[in-house]
């Protein structure tokens, strides 16, 4: 984890998630590479460009519409990280 946190300040994108975000998202991806056999590359840049970090609902719906009523229904368009009982990551779409 502190390899992947480094990486993203050495990239000036620290800001980019919250500490806790950036841990559901190193997590995230070390579980997808675990199931899949796939290795993830670090590419700091793709991933700040890939997921949005949401502290609420009502922030994800100013930026994608009132039509997502919960936060079921935006994992069933996208992959969702739950960060905590607020705060998620999404795959933007």
């Amino acid at each position: 984890m502190y390899q992947f946190e480094r990486a993203f300040k050495n990239m000036d994108r620290g800001d980019q998630f919250s500490y806790d975000g950036l841990k559901a998202l190193y997590e995230y991806l070390v579980e997808y590479e675990e199931d899949t056999g796939t290795e993830v590359e670090l590419d700091v840049i793709a991933l700040c460009c890939e997921y949005a970090e949401y502290d609420s609902l009502k922030e994800f719906q100013a930026n994608y519409g009132e039509e997502y009523e919960s936060i079921e229904a935006i994992s069933d368009e996208t992959a969702l990280i739950p960060i905590d009982d607020d705060s998620f990551i999404i795959q933007q779409f």
